[in-house]
């Protein structure tokens, strides 16, 4: 594999931004590994990061290159700050940048990212896990499944919360009023809804969340709603928190999930 650290200018934020990109390669002389390269256009995850933590926290967390080394797959993992993947009330447009622009500046910095909704896939960890069902509720045409590990899928529940501490004036600025959130398309609910209505094609959605996660409840009533509308989920929880010996172990079920693959990555 390749590891690219990117620096490039975001038009729509108006500022320099950062990515880290793993591309396939070749390789056989690599001591412990292999590459594959594979034919044609790369298969792409975009890998979403969670509230404290910017685009490396994959690669110093798990062993991210290593379990798609042999895939032939392209991995994205962008910053996008501490914005919750929205276009803010403060002005910053984070989810025009990564529904939009990202994977345009992607797909011509790496020509050979295939461009078809059904070979990308947003996944992503707690805000990470909230941007990557957002991209598949809210950008369908581009992301064909969506994967959330602890993610923040009840956002209304959780904002609430964060509205009466110390955190009210950040989510006041992300979201604005809990009036001004209720009902709008950084409402999960709202975005599955819509899409259901508009008879489209449906992503496919994945999730996993720990028993003991603080997030546990607000991903049992996401997963029922989407159910009911009749979403492809796969669903998993077991027992454990909000950490990363979880989040390595799981983001190796994600891809196996997405690719069709039953034996182990490694």
């Amino acid at each position: 594999m390749a590891l690219m650290h990117v620096n490039f200018f975001s038009d729509v934020l108006g500022m320099c931004m950062n990515m880290d990109v793993i591309i396939p390669q070749q390789t056989k002389g690599q001591i412990g590994m292999e590459g594959r390269a594979g034919t044609g256009r790369y298969k792409t995850m975009y890998l979403l990061h969670g509230m404290s933590d910017d685009q490396t926290i994959w690669q110093r967390r798990t062993s991210i290159e290593r379990y798609v080394s042999k895939l032939g797959i392209a991995v994205v993992m962008p910053t996008t700050h501490l914005a919750f993947y929205t276009d803010t009330t403060y002005g910053m447009k984070y989810w025009t940048f990564i529904s939009q622009e990202l994977p345009a500046i992607c797909r011509e910095f790496f020509p050979r990212m295939s461009d078809k909704k059904e070979d990308t896939l947003a996944a992503g960890l707690s805000m990470g896990g909230y941007g990557a069902w957002k991209l598949g509720l809210g950008a369908s045409q581009t992301f064909g499944a969506a994967a959330a590990l602890s993610g923040a899928l009840d956002i209304v529940s959780d904002n609430d919360r964060h509205m009466k501490s110390d955190k009210a004036q950040l989510f006041r600025g992300i979201f604005g009023s809990m009036e001004q959130l209720k009902g709008s398309d950084n409402d999960l609910f709202v975005l599955a809804d819509k899409l259901k209505a508009e008879k489209k094609e449906l992503p496919r959605l994945y999730a996993w969340c720990g028993t003991e996660d603080f997030l546990y409840e607000g991903n049992l009533r996401a997963w029922e709603h989407v159910k009911k509308l009749g979403f492809d989920l796969t669903c998993e929880e077991s027992a454990g928190d909000h950490q990363w010996k979880y989040w390595d172990e799981r983001i190796q079920d994600v891809l196996r999930w997405w690719l069709g693959i039953e034996e182990a990555l490694l």
